[in-house]
């Protein structure tokens, strides 16, 4: 993996990295030219009082609505994959969720607006999250423990998607809004976004809508990768020289394969939201609704379906591409439709120690229908329930905090032949506590404890309950001449899932039938993560934070076996066993990243140069490696905005993952070049400034590119060559 990754890095450090030495060179001659303001952003997601990211021991970040609009996918685990620490389950463009520090899935909760999103997306990685981005002000991601806000399910971070439908405060004009649309090469696919805020006297009404259809999307090559396909090219070899016979059955097997395009792999979806808000002085409330379907195509297991070479409804006059249509109509899809409801309100308070008083609640429900043809609905998932969460802001003296009480009620079931988990009831009521203090020297400290209690009912197995325990204590000094330094230990208990306790059947999405444990322990995680940074007044940032995490209990997918027919098998109607295990492991890893801004730079441009690194090893204590694990990623990006212009280019490289866990395949690496050019016509007078018309070339080189961290990632790669153009307007 070494050599590769160094041979690999080497172009985008020649492009990131001697650029802003030369930019630095050439603003000798401008010694007048501002020094751009310290990078930091609010993170609302956190316990406690609102702190700025340059201020937080832990690695959290956030993309505002200009990032999103140019790292947009369909899906929200491949929106957020360039974000350091950060990957993808990527089960296709419809179907993905965010891996942070190597931890997925169950491990890292995805929120709307602080509050679960309340789907199945957990419990499968080709279930959909109910929230892709579209639509959204900005998304915060807190990596690394963040169970004392959260609880247990936070054990590998947070990624909090914020859609603003409810309001804090007035706007500056009484309308505002904005317009997204864009075409893509690649799926010939289309997607907008529209939304709308206005407001009278106290009163917001915000309102949003969006729309994406894509087709099935190409690929550089094969669908099945080069490693899954050289065990059968062995095979077909062998039985030639036994039979001249198969030689035809090895060239028609060829013809079949899938390559080119990724058959079965489009999306559509459609969402409408829109909240009301009060805002005072010092107080507001609102709800929300919001309504979203989706209608996505499952690839990778769809090789398994015959497909019908002509209906006889049809005729036989088609021609082959209307024959090739109907083949593909016969392939798995889901449909499914989520409407979800929230309250919010919060006010200032001067009542003894207690600042302030915030209160969340949410209740969604949730359903989607898997069909193994049109009109044939195979398993239906539904998915409903409500969850809570009110905080009080205290100040004791020095120390500002927040004591805070949560509680959750979702219901999960599922019906048909493959379903692979029963009908169970989740209840947890947390308690938690988080205070920090500043001393003038710029010394500070933090700490808090928080107390889960966890109930699972599953209507088969009974009834698991679970007290769960987490706390952190960290300290950080900072200096005024930029420097940061901070280290943090947290102790965090997350209580098994609905999957890993009760699943017990073909799980065709992932071509595994998966066995869950009913007497699976909690698991328990003690992480360290110190962390250094420095912004000085040039314009030059970098920063590291290192962690390493210890598990007690870890539990993962495993080879193993499973009753059949009072027999003890290893593979059940084809499908190979994979069971839930719990062993002691380890993470150990990092993210390294810097950045540098000039203004009025060479060519007359403002520059800004990114880097980052991230990497994580994932070791059973026994001996082996744990599955899912991202390789070594290296992301840079160099832009120059002329005001009235805008380019840039970025790189990604990611390493060879050749410690693949038992039952998986190594995991080629790649290198990605991204292009971005954009005019904006706010320069031109109209709308606002991010009014722009912008065209993107993604994957310039039509890199094959699988992701370690996928499941199917031998038989489902990314997209290739994008050319992706829209507009943007802003009001």
């Amino acid at each position: 993996m070494t050599s590769n990754l160094l041979r690999r890095t080497l172009a985008a450090t020649l492009l990131v990295g001697v650029s802003p030495l030369a930019i630095a060179q050439t603003s000798n001659t401008k010694p007048d030219t501002e020094t751009p303001a310290r990078l930091s952003t609010v993170i609302v997601s956190g316990v406690g009082p609102q702190r700025e990211t340059d201020e937080m021991i832990g690695n959290a970040s956030a993309i505002n609505r200009d990032q999103i609009v140019e790292t947009l996918q369909a899906s929200l685990g491949n929106t957020l994959d360039s974000q350091p620490g950060v990957s993808t389950t990527h089960f296709g463009q419809a179907a993905s969720r965010p891996v942070l520090r190597g931890l997925g899935a169950e491990r890292v909760l995805v929120l709307t607006n602080g509050i679960g999103v309340i789907d199945a997306s957990a419990a499968s990685p080709d279930h959909q999250v109910a929230s892709d981005g579209i639509d959204a002000e900005k998304i915060e991601i807190l990596r690394g423990p963040a169970a004392l806000a959260y609880g247990g399910q936070a054990i590998g971070g947070v990624v909090n998607v914020i859609d603003g439908l409810i309001v804090e405060d007035l706007p500056d004009e009484p309308i505002s809004g904005e317009a997204y649309g864009a075409l893509n090469s690649v799926n010939d696919g289309h997607e907008g976004a529209v939304k709308g805020r206005f407001s009278a006297g106290q009163f917001v009404l915000s309102l949003s809508a969006s729309a994406r259809d894509f087709e099935n999307y190409d690929i550089p090559g094969f669908a099945d990768s080069s490693r899954l396909r050289a065990p059968e090219a062995l095979e077909g070899e062998d039985h030639h020289d036994e039979d001249e016979d198969h030689e035809d059955e090895e060239h028609n097997h060829e013809e079949e394969e899938v390559r080119d395009t990724l058959e079965n792999s489009f999306v559509e979806t459609d969402s409408f939201a829109g909240g009301l808000s009060w805002v005072g002085d010092g107080a507001f409330a609102g709800i929300a609704v919001r309504r979203q379907t989706s209608l996505y195509g499952l690839p990778g297991h769809s090789h398994g379906h015959e497909h019908g070479e002509e209906h006889d409804h049809e005729g036989e006059d088609h021609d082959e591409e209307g024959e090739e249509e109907a083949g593909e109509q016969e392939m798995p899809f889901i449909d499914l439709e989520q409407t979800r409801y929230d309250l919010r309100a919060g006010a200032d308070l001067d009542v003894g120690p207690f600042t302030r008083i915030a209160g969340n609640f949410s209740v969604a429900d949730y359903e989607h229908v898997e069909f193994e043809a049109p009109g044939e609905p195979g398993t239906r998932y539904v998915s409903d329930g409500s969850e809570g969460r009110v905080e009080l802001g205290t100040g004791f003296g020095e120390w500002e905090g927040a004591l805070g009480v949560q509680a959750l009620e979702k219901n999960l079931n599922a019906f048909g032949d493959e379903a692979f988990i029963t009908k169970t009831d989740t209840k947890s009521v947390g308690l938690f506590t988080y205070q920090t203090r500043e001393w003038d020297g710029g010394f500070g400290v933090e700490g808090g404890l928080r107390y889960d209690s966890t109930e699972l009912d599953n209507i088969i197995a009974g009834s698991r309950e679970f007290d769960l325990f987490s706390g952190s204590f960290g300290a950080h000094q900072h200096w005024d001449n930029g420097w940061f330094v901070g280290g943090q230990i947290s102790l965090t208990e997350r209580a098994p899932n609905e999957s890993e306790l009760f699943a017990d059947g073909a799980h065709l999405a992932t071509e595994q039938y998966e066995a869950g444990d009913a007497t699976l322990d909690k698991e328990r995680g003690v992480n360290f993560e110190g962390t250094v940074r420095w912004r000085g007044d040039t314009g030059f940032g970098f920063g590291a934070n290192l962690f390493h995490t210890k598990f007690d209990g870890f539990i993962y997918l495993a080879p193993g076996t499973t009753l059949d027919a009072g027999l003890v098998v290893d593979e059940v109607d084809g499908l190979p066993v994979y069971e839930f295990v719990q062993q002691d492991a380890s993470f150990t890893g990092g993210e390294i990243y810097a950045d540098y801004t000039l203004n009025g730079g060479p060519l007359g441009a403002d520059w800004r140069a990114e880097a980052n690194m991230d990497f994580v090893s994932a070791d059973i204590d026994s001996g082996g490696n744990l599955p899912l694990i991202p390789p070594m990623t290296l992301n840079a990006s160099l832009d120059a905005d002329w005001g009235l212009w805008k380019a840039g280019a970025s790189v990604t490289v990611a390493g060879d993952q050749d410690d693949p866990a038992a039952g998986e395949l190594a995991t080629d690496g790649y290198t990605t070049l991204d292009l971005r050019g954009a005019v904006s016509l706010a320069e031109m007078g109209l709308g606002q400034e991010g009014t722009e018309l912008f065209l993107e070339a993604r994957n310039v080189t039509d890199e094959e590119v699988r992701y370690a961290t996928s499941v199917l990632k031998d038989t489902v790669p990314a997209p290739g060559r994008n050319i992706r153009g829209g507009v943007r307007l802003v009001f």
